[in-house]
């Protein structure tokens, strides 16, 4: 008898010291409040202008530092989202083709992060825009590259940059918002 009451005192304490089931838990990242998409038009003395959120700021570009001269580069301050577009202009002295292959070179170089590249051509004829943008999805420096022309005299092109590590799954929020804004900016970008 005293067999049967060991044994069932040592079962019930094995059971009751059962072992937990753990399950890991997916890393988390902080939530980001990002305002409502409200645009103004930004017109650029450089023969330009296009729709930009107001939460975005367009800066001149010097050519060396301390300088003030006029140029027509710009980095585009994407406020909250901490980042920047640079936006490089050019008065073609080449053949389109010398600019198109550069800015295509410029997106491979990012193939061995990128986990996908998807690219949007751009052809509105009626406002004499053409060009690509690309989305390089990973851990990839730059996620978003654009170019535009009027296929004879001038091209534009835009690289995106955040001031973070990049970490894909915690920037993902804040990419999708900014591609809203990109996708603006490059439907209502007209020359003059």
């Amino acid at each position: 008898m005293r067999g049967i009451v060991l044994m069932t005192v040592t079962l019930l304490i094995l059971s009751a010291c059962g072992d937990e089931l753990l399950i890991p838990k997916p890393p988390t990242y902080l939530r980001s409040e990002l305002p409502p998409h409200n645009y103004i038009h930004y017109n650029s003395a450089c023969g330009y202008h296009f729709d930009i959120s107001k939460e975005y700021t367009v800066k001149d570009v010097t050519s060396q530092p301390g300088q003030t001269n006029f140029t027509c580069h710009k980095d585009i301050d994407l406020g909250v989202l901490n980042g920047t577009i640079h936006f490089s202009y050019i008065d073609m002295q080449e053949p389109l083709a010398k600019y198109v292959n550069f800015a295509n070179d410029k997106v491979e170089e990012h193939k061995l992060k990128a986990t996908a590249i998807k690219d949007s051509n751009i052809i509105r004829t009626d406002a004499r825009v053409f060009g690509t943008i690309f989305e390089l999805q990973g851990d990839v420096a730059s996620p978003f590259q654009f170019y535009l022309t009027d296929s004879s005299t001038t091209f534009v092109s835009g690289v995106v940059y955040f001031n973070t590590r990049p970490n894909y799954d915690s920037l993902r929020p804040s990419l999708s918002y900014l591609k809203t804004d990109l996708i603006r900016m490059i439907n209502t970008f007209e020359w003059k």
